[in-house]
């Protein structure tokens, strides 16, 4: 197969279209990179979780918002959601190998992130002056 535009159509077909306005891979990155997907999927990287653990674990987001995160994220193939039949409702979640293939990236990021918060702070203290 000839290369046409140096290479930039290779360049495309890996990455997909994320610059365009109606490719779906910008749902999908709104879901992994929103604040509650971020936190939901470095938390469910330690292994299943029940809703009210994630609830805990992920300060200070709606009982509201964390069912509409993992239902996203569970619709992306990322999160496998266990209903066991037992009264009150017992429900786990779990990382499918998709959702353990960005979880990882992700937790790379929030690792990056930890790992360079004082000097983040530093910056923004200088432009804040």
């Amino acid at each position: 197969m000839a290369r046409m535009d140096n290479g930039k159509l290779g360049a495309k077909m890996r990455r997909g279209e994320i610059f365009a306005v109606e490719c779906p891979s910008r749902d999908i990155l709104k879901h992994v990179t929103s604040r509650w997907g971020v936190l939901v999927l470095v938390a469910l990287m330690e292994g299943t979780h029940r809703f009210s653990d994630l609830r805990r674990k992920v300060g200070g987001v709606s009982e509201k918002m964390l069912a509409q995160t993992l239902q996203q994220l569970e619709q992306d193939g990322f999160i496998n959601r266990v209903s066991h039949p037992v009264v009150p409702p017992h429900v786990e979640y779990t990382l499918t190998p998709l959702g353990e293939g960005v979880g990882s990236q992700v937790e790379s990021l929030t690792d990056w992130i930890e790992i360079n918060l004082p000097k983040i702070m530093t910056a923004q203290q200088k432009r804040a002056v």
